[in-house]
């Protein structure tokens, strides 16, 4: 013992003498990194223990003490694993608040509880290297922030990262360095990475994660993102689950599969929530790519509001519908799903989903686009549950079905009010009872440019349905192209509406129950088996209204003599229905009118479709000129029509 005295009291004099700027004292695989400058006395107690810069070792576990050249970097711990070994190093400052344990290549560190910024301040843990059986695990009570610089870490029996600290952690993959993490398949951890308060995921480096065992990235409390490249490789549930909220700010993120969500946000119940636990989805910027393939699984998929105001965003699903027995009722798969609001302010999306019963957009509560550009595409079917069976592709009479025993494909679904202020929405329905964009209660279109192509009803609302402004272009190959379950108000902006043959129409209200269409003001082209026309003196903008062929990719003109009042170029996609009841061959017939072809009253001109063009420079009484291709004939415009304008 007196021997080792000596030597410890010799090598600090020679580090002295020499001006040295470190002294390594070894335990095991850690080295304690003692700036010279900040040494000071090393004190011995008992001839067994030596205390330097606040940390107290036995002498015993000491194996060796060198002095080098090397620069120390106050607040920092640093991990490199290589094999089945890793090797701590802690800088002399924070020696006496961190507590390390190394067995093989799993590193506890234990952060005292004294830490904080009047003591030394933040810590940073470095991590680099590489093993196939290795974990990290740091246990504390304050911020601290991990620094990837190139680690390959696989655990064998647990998370290789395990953060036990309810604050902030910042987790930052250094620049043009590439980390990997999997965990292990046959362990009870909740995810590869497990972080018990905030996680901040930055820098500009990349993060590979495998989630072999449960979700790939689980934190208590709430994720944010910024500059790091995060690919989430694998996960047996979500790619990213947390609570309190989720935001990206920049970098890219990729999830891919996975076998639930993609990124999962939940909140505490109402009595034990914070301010900041919302559940809420914010998109900022950045690059977000998702593709989830399981059964009713949820791209992004919030408890609370999901906002998007920037960044792009690819997300699709693959998976079909199921019945969920405890809820007795359907679920499907969708994009982006959210028990509050979606709105999407700016950024650009596009939505793809192919299974049974899935949707690009739904959610409980409102659904408000004001900028950005959104594409959706769904290709799956009808998805059912009838008397005990389930149906991918259901195409049975749906008549005595509730709402919860079947899940149609639509592009935007919201259970509250609808509204589009502006930016560019894009929809492509294709599969059986398919809708473009649905509203459970009412649903205004302010302005931006709407286009759906679908196969059941291209917009529809439970409620009052409300364009004011925009361009609106929809084509429902075996429905309505406009359906209001309230009154359909059409006040501003340009509108083309197809829909099929009858009695389907191109703008349908819910006459059966007394609501009617109402034309205050902008310019609309409906085509369909049939048209829902005024009956309410509200509607103050003369229509005129009959019956002709009308072919994809030609153009439908009104005129008043030489002047083209409204001109509009059929959509290329748009396939010609049956004509209405009555009329003579190419005959023209008006609602309650006789035709000149010999329609009888009530009846419609044969030979096309129910064709309905109002717009401003009408005078009720006058008449017009519509054509259609190199068709035409004379119409009389009207502000009241037939209380139901089907055919029949």
């Amino acid at each position: 013992m007196k021997r080792l005295l000596t030597t410890i009291v010799a090598v600090g004099a020679i580090a002295l003498a020499a001006d040295a700027q470190t002294l390594n004292v070894v335990v095991g695989n850690v080295t304690y990194a003692l700036p010279a400058a900040q040494a000071g006395d090393m004190t011995y107690t008992q001839g067994k223990q030596l205390t330097v810069m606040g940390k107290t070792l036995d002498l015993s576990d000491i194996t060796r003490m060198y002095v080098d050249q090397s620069e120390v970097e106050d607040n920092t711990v640093s991990v490199s694993y290589s094999g089945n070994t890793a090797k701590v190093v802690v800088a002399g400052n924070v020696a006496q608040y961190v507590e390390p344990t190394v067995s093989g290549a799993d590193v506890v560190l234990t952060q005292s509880d004294a830490v904080s910024d009047d003591v030394c301040g933040e810590i940073t843990y470095v991590l680099s290297g590489s093993s196939n059986d290795g974990s990290f695990t740091l246990n504390g009570s304050y911020k601290a922030t991990l620094e990837l610089q190139g680690v390959a870490l696989t655990s064998l029996t647990g998370a290789p990262l395990n953060i036990n600290n309810g604050k902030r952690i910042e987790l930052s993959a250094k620049k043009n360095s590439e980390n990997t993490l999997r965990d292990a398949a046959d362990g009870s951890q909740k995810g590869c990475i497990v972080c018990k308060g905030h996680l901040e995921l930055k820098g500009k480096g990349t993060l590979n994660v495998y989630g072999n065992a449960a979700h790939a990235i689980c934190a208590k409390e709430y994720v944010v993102l910024k500059n790091a490249t995060v690919n989430v490789l694998a996960a047996v549930k979500d790619g990213i689950n947390c609570n309190q909220y989720f935001t990206m700010e920049s970098g890219s993120l990729t999830v891919s599969g996975v076998q639930d969500d993609g990124v999962q946000v939940s909140f505490k119940d109402d009595t034990d929530r914070e301010a900041e636990d919302t559940g809420t989805i914010t998109i900022l910027g950045g690059s977000l790519n998702i593709a989830t393939t399981g059964t009713a699984t949820k791209g992004l998929k919030a408890d609370g509001d999901l906002l998007v105001q920037g960044g792009e965003l690819t997300v699709s699903t693959a998976g079909g519908g199921k019945w969920d027995s405890d809820a007795s009722k359907t679920k499907a798969a969708s994009c982006l799903s959210a028990d509050g609001k979606v709105q999407i302010d700016n950024g650009t999306l596009q939505l793809t989903s192919s299974g049974s019963g899935g949707k690009g957009v739904n959610c409980d509560g409102e659904f408000i686009m004001n900028g950005g550009s959104l594409t959706i595409s769904t290709t799956g079917g009808m998805y059912a549950y009838v008397n005990g069976t389930e149906y991918n592709d259901y195409t049975g009479n749906t008549d005595r079905l509730t709402s919860d025993q079947k899940s149609s494909p639509k592009g935007i679904k919201a259970d509250g009010n609808l509204t589009v202020n502006g930016g560019t929405i894009n929809v492509s329905v294709t599969g059986n009872g398919g809708e473009g964009i649905e509203s459970k209660s009412v649903l205004t279109i302010n302005d931006g440019t709407v286009v759906c192509n679908t196969n059941d009803d291209a917009i529809n609302s439970s409620s009052h349905m409300y364009i004011k402004g925009g361009t609106v272009t929809v084509v429902a190959s075996g429905n309505d192209g406009l359906d209001s379950n309230g009154n359909l108000y059409i006040q501003g902006g340009t509108i083309m509406a197809f829909g099929t043959s009858s009695p389907e129409c191109g703008i349908d209200a819910n006459e059966e129950e007394g609501y009617s269409v109402i034309f205050t003001g902008g310019t609309l082209l409906a085509v369909g088996g049939g048209n829902s026309t005024p009956s309410t003196s509200e509607s103050t903008q003369p229509y005129v209204s009959g019956s002709m062929s009308v072919a994809a990719d030609t153009e439908v003109t009104l005129k008043s003599g030489d002047t083209v009042l409204a001109k509009f170029t059929v959509p290329s996609n748009y396939t010609s229905g049956n004509g209405g009841q009555g009329g003579g061959p190419g005959g023209w017939g008006a609602p309650q009118q006789a035709g000149p072809g010999g329609g009888g009253p009530g009846g419609w001109g044969g030979g096309g479709s129910s064709v309905l063009i109002t717009c401003p420079g009408l005078t009720s009484g006058s008449s017009y000129t519509m054509t259609s291709g190199t068709s035409s004939s004379t119409v009389t415009a009207t502000t009241g029509g037939n209380s139901g304008g089907r055919p029949w």
